[in-house]
């Protein structure tokens, strides 16, 4: 597979000690509007994780008419940073409020 670093400027992707691009693993498959998907990789990018997507099934063609991918998007993160960025996605964000409520 033939990743392009280069289209992503926000967040640098991270070399290894070689100089080489860290292999970027599978983090997540957003479904859903376009809502989810700048939702998830916001969240991701507030948090300083780099991210690279894919849309499978023609889905970039897809996002080209509707504005976003019908079959959804893969999100793939930087080896070292998967464990980090799951945790990040699986966290109870609204935990605090309730505490902050009562």
């Amino acid at each position: 597979m033939n990743w392009n670093f280069k289209k992503k400027k926000a967040l640098e992707w991270p070399n290894d000690e070689n100089g080489e691009p860290v292999p970027p693993v599978y983090l997540t498959h957003i479904s859903g509007g376009p809502l989810d998907t700048e939702l998830t990789l916001n969240l991701l990018e507030a948090y300083g994780i780099p991210y690279v997507c894919e849309y499978p099934n023609n889905g970039l063609f897809g996002k080209l008419i509707m504005g976003f991918p019908p079959g959804g998007m893969q999100v793939f993160v930087p080896e070292h940073l998967l464990e980090d960025a799951n945790n990040i996605l699986d966290a109870d964000v609204y935990e605090d409020v309730e505490e902050e409520i009562d």
